[in-house]
Formats: C-alpha cells, structure tokens, sequence
C-alpha cells in the first residue's frame, strides 16, 4: 500500500513539475517589453526598405512617429492627403501610430495613418521572431478586414 502511495505521490510531483513549466513558456510573448525603439517598414510592392519608425511609450500607450523616409525627395514630403491636424505636416517627424495599449500578447486600441493615401485605420501590433520583427496590422471595423505589414527591428 505505501509503495502504491509513494509511486502514485512521485507520479503527482512530476506532473506538477511539467504543468509548471508549460505554465512558464507557454505565453512568451506576453513577458516581452513593448516594441519600443526604431523599426524598420518596407513598401508592399516592391519591398524595398521605405522608412524607419520610431515606437514610444507616453501616459502607458503606444506611439510611433516616422524618424526617416527613403527614397528621391523624401525628406521634404508633406502628408497632402491626410485630413486631420496631419495634414500638409512634414512626413518626417509625423505621428502615424497613436495610442495603443497592451492587449493579452498585442496592443491595439488606437490607430495608424498610411501617409500615401491619408487613411486611418484601427491598429494592432504583435511583437514576432524574439522581438526581431513586429507584426503591425491596420485595419476598418474588425481585422479581418485589413492587411499586415512585417516591421524589422533596426536599432
């Protein structure tokens, strides 16, 4: 009977012992920091490197402004198409992310502005690949109705 016990008792402690590890890896992404500092986006078409975005926290929410735009005459760019207080603001320098918050493993909660067309959309982020890469979603309504740009971390 006490053989039973103690077999049965062992058999008890490593089960603990694995469910506390599972416990401990199974949301890694929820342990990282923000996605604070310098990312690099690309183009959708022709996936060349377009600008690098600086990702900041202020009164515990996400924002990101533009910090440099590649490209012939970039650097004078002005946001013609935007219509709200961005609009005719230099593209460099300009807030594009606002206001996001942490969400279970995302933030999301704000917006994101395309500078090209002058769209806001709602914005999620997801931090991937050990915080190498950041996954920024915007979308109308709900996510499934929206894209996904990959962001490379570049400081």
């Amino acid at each position: 009977m006490f053989r039973f016990c103690e077999e049965n008792g062992r058999k008890l402690r490593l089960s603990a012992l694995y469910a506390g590890i599972i416990l401990l890896f199974a949301n890694p992404v929820a342990a990282q920091s923000p996605p604070e500092g310098l990312w690099r986006t690309y183009d959708d078409h022709s996936g060349s490197a377009r600008a690098l975005v600086r990702i900041y926290q202020q009164d515990g929410a996400l924002f990101g402004r533009i910090e440099d735009s590649f490209g012939p005459g970039e650097g004078e760019a002005r946001c013609e198409a935007c219509t709200d207080e961005r609009k005719n603001q230099p593209i460099v320098g300009l807030l594009i992310i606002r206001n996001l918050k942490p969400d279970k493993d995302n933030f999301d909660g704000g917006d994101i502005l395309d500078p090209e067309t002058g769209s806001v959309y709602r914005c999620t982020l997801h931090i991937a690949d050990e915080g190498r890469k950041l996954i920024v979603r915007g979308y109308l309504g709900i996510s499934l109705f929206g894209r996904s740009q990959t962001w490379v971390k570049a400081d």
